[in-house]
């Protein structure tokens, strides 16, 4: 009977299934919900009586979409009303994807309490009438709280700039609508904690001007842009001028921008922007010392064109080329290059070279030869290669590459396959200020070829 006994007492007792989530205090729980879509969160007050209240006491995470079928998590228009009537608040998040006719219900909802204090408002109204709609004051009730804001398709009135005060809004972008310069500019001047901006396919009057202290990502695109000027008159921390399709302003004046290392990618036609810094022209007397990550566009036969705008960098560390396909490769025009000449990226800072759209014919290795033979500290070239173009064999890319000839001796090949260049990627990155390259892709299946000291 005791070792019975004994033999009861040391086997584990039968598992018990506890609900550990509902146990978590209040405050934790209702961030949960409040990341939840909307749907979700709302849900959550069938889970049990614990969590009746907590949907009520959370933070509102409104995302609305008229067309459920686009995104089936989000919430019609026609629900919207009766949320907010059964929320009192607070909420974090507003998010609407909808067409124009819903405009005049946009204005009463953000009449409610319950979108009072916003921290996160995205209002992308799409295909507006010819004459589209202005940007109301009660759109922007909560610019004392909010941290992020997207508006697309709304025009901002030259009256709204009394409205326009953002003490900590982190990130803005503006997408499809018109602004003047001034209230552009007015914009900016109310935002004391702004770090990124974006501005695609905005029609201004005027140039754009940028005066920020803390702003340290600009990304500009569009069309409209080649009739415009933008102006950073002072921006002491800006880091990063990206521009995504490579189109971006006709003119672009830089005058205090002491911190700016990444900048591009600029198209082929490159050579027809023009940059100034401060008063002249960007030129060899007059360079941009601080840039440290330049994207272009080129045809391989425009390599003159490529290293005249190396000059204007000499501290040049990281060269992107976007190279074009091979029938617009065909012109007969040689390199040209000045030993006595030098550049001087070239010869101290160029580091790593990346070749996008490389498929390996005669002009193309042409083009990639030169850095072989002339960039003195050159640690890296990527080929960014089209489909199995990197199967080539080795030996083979050494030849055609004259690696035996490199005059920097620490100089590693890489070809990856599969790549492409995606503006959606760059977009990302405007406002991810935690990636310091963000030209550089995820890219596919890498060959390494081997160091020339290794082949030699």
């Amino acid at each position: 009977m005791e070792k019975e006994t004994a033999t009861a007492a040391a086997e584990p007792a039968p598992h018990v299934t506890s609900d550990l989530i509902s146990g978590l205090p209040d405050d934790i729980l209702g961030a949960i919900i409040s990341i939840l879509p909307t749907k979700d969160g709302g849900r959550t007050q069938a889970l049990s009586r614990r969590w009746r209240h907590l949907w009520r006491s959370a933070p509102l995470n409104l995302t609305v979409c008229s067309q459920s079928f686009i995104f089936p998590n989000f919430i019609l228009p026609s629900a919207v009303s009766k949320i907010i009537a059964e929320h009192p608040g607070p909420a974090r998040r507003f998010f609407f994807l909808g067409f124009s006719d819903l405009y005049s219900e946009l204005e009463s909802w953000f009449h409610s309490r319950a979108l009072a204090n916003l921290q996160e408002l995205t209002v992308q109204c799409f295909k507006p009438p010819a004459s589209s709609h202005l940007l109301l004051p009660s759109l922007l009730r909560s610019a004392s709280t909010l941290l992020f804001v997207t508006i697309s398709h709304i025009n901002f009135p030259d009256q709204i700039a009394p409205c326009m005060r953002f003490p900590l809004l982190k990130q803005l972008s503006l997408l499809s609508l018109s602004i003047s310069g001034g209230v552009f500019h007015d914009l900016l001047s109310r935002c004391h904690a702004l770090e990124s901006l974006f501005v695609s396919e905005v029609r201004a009057e005027g140039c754009l001007r940028v005066s920020s202290a803390t702003l340290r990502s600009i990304g500009l695109e569009g069309n409209h842009f080649r009739k415009m000027e933008l102006v950073i008159e002072d921006a002491p921390r800006l880091k990063r001028l990206l521009l995504p399709r490579g189109n971006g302003c006709r003119t672009i004046r830089i005058m205090r921008a002491p911190k700016l290392e990444i900048l591009g990618p600029f198209s082929r036609d490159f050579s027809k922007i023009q940059v100034f810094k401060g008063l002249s022209p960007v030129s060899m007397t007059n360079s941009m010392c601080t840039v440290k990550v330049l994207a272009v566009g080129s045809c391989s036969s425009q390599l003159n064109a490529v290293l005249s705008v190396l000059r204007f960098f000499p501290c040049l560390e990281k060269l992107y080329v976007t190279l074009c396909s091979r029938y617009e490769m065909d012109k007969k025009c040689e390199p040209q290059y000045d030993p006595l000449h030098p550049i001087e990226c070239l010869q101290t800072h160029l580091k790593e070279v990346v070749l996008r759209h490389y498929s390996g014919h005669e002009k193309q290795v042409d083009f990639a030869r030169f850095f072989v033979l002339n960039a003195k500290v050159l640690s890296k070239i990527e080929f960014q290669a089209y489909g199995d173009y990197s199967n080539e064999p080795v030996a083979y890319q050494h030849r055609l590459l004259q690696v035996e000839n490199s005059v920097s001796r620490d100089v590693q090949f890489e070809i990856r396959s599969n790549c492409r260049w995606h503006d959606c990627h760059l977009k990302e990155h405007i406002h991810n200020l935690s990636v310091w390259d963000p030209f550089k892709l995820m890219p596919g299946r890498c060959a390494i070829i081997c160091r020339p000291c290794a082949c030699t």
